[in-house]
């Protein structure tokens, strides 16, 4: 047997039973989350997933349930009785043809603008501008998201209006030109996040062999950034051609879908058929993000 030397510390000894004892449900619980990396972010993920599905995907679930569903002309109660009759109005009447092409023009023309605008800023602002410079850029670019939206679009009528700095006057125009100003941020963040992610050195390389303006721009340029450009066209896109409140304080007598769910809602109290116009941008945007995730562009937002 051992003597310890004079001086040596001694560890205290463990209570009696102490190692011996099973671990609790807590530790087991943990040991059991730390073996099994799966369950365990199937954990973290279940509460959003959860709100997700129900707020979300069951608020649509109940549009498309309802478009199936009549309105009783003469005491105005939905008729819960499955029927056609919705979507056979939406497509066989002209006039509600020609709002859902007329919806799809404006989000196009609106993306389309705000592309041209956004690339040649953010490009300054992520190749041209130096690092303090372009946190300032940043913040300029944030800043109209700060303020309300109904500003910004009576801001807008006040300029068109006959008497005001563009006097442009109301209609279709307008509301292109208001919605191209509300939703250029959103174009402006994600070009600049896909500019800022090009290394500096291709552009040098491209220079060093020849590549020069539109040619550099063409090859090294528009190839890596087109998933960042379709990313923004993603938000501009979609805001657009569910858009309804600019149309009503700028659009004149124009009319897009989402002013005919409006009016549906409102002072026709129709709402099987408002949720049956509503699908109209639904499967635009459902068709658009099939062909936007082809192109990568998914991964930029």
């Amino acid at each position: 047997m051992s003597v310890p030397l004079p001086g040596t510390p001694v560890a205290p000894a463990s209570p009696p039973g102490r190692m011996d004892r099973p671990p609790g449900p807590r530790r087991r619980l943990a040991a059991a989350l730390h073996r099994h990396a799966g369950v365990r972010l199937s954990l973290l993920l279940a509460a959003p997933l959860a709100w997700l599905g129900v707020a979300y995907l069951g608020s649509l679930a109940a549009l498309f349930v309802t478009a199936f569903w009549s309105t009783d002309s003469f005491t105005g109660d939905l008729v819960r009785t499955f029927t056609w009759a919705n979507f056979h109005d939406v497509l066989t009447i002209e006039v509600y043809r020609t709002v859902a092409l007329r919806s799809l023009g404006v989000a196009v023309a609106v993306t389309l603008i705000d592309a041209v605008i956004a690339f040649p800023m953010a490009f300054a602002m992520a190749k041209l501008a130096s690092p303090r410079t372009q946190r300032w850029l940043v913040i300029a670019v944030l800043t109209p998201l700060w303020a309300s939206y109904l500003v910004k679009a009576y801001a807008w009528r006040v300029m068109l209006s006959s008497d005001g700095l563009l006097g442009w006057g109301y209609g279709l125009w307008a509301t292109i030109a208001t919605l191209s100003y509300l939703w250029l941020p959103y174009m402006i963040l994600p070009i600049y996040a896909g500019l800022e992610r090009l290394p500096d050195s291709l552009l040098e390389a491209a220079g060093d062999l020849g590549a020069r303006g539109w040619r550099a721009f063409r090859t090294v340029v528009w190839p890596l950034t087109f998933p960042a450009i379709v990313a923004g066209s993603v938000f501009t896109f979609s805001l657009s051609l569910g858009d309804y409140i600019a149309v009503k304080i700028v659009g004149g007598r124009s009319q897009l879908i989402g002013n005919v769910v409006y009016d549906n809602i409102g002072a026709a109290n129709n709402l099987p058929f408002a949720a049956a116009v509503a699908t109209i941008p639904v499967v635009i945007m459902l068709v658009y993000l099939a062909a936007v995730r082809r192109t990568g562009a998914l991964e930029s937002l």
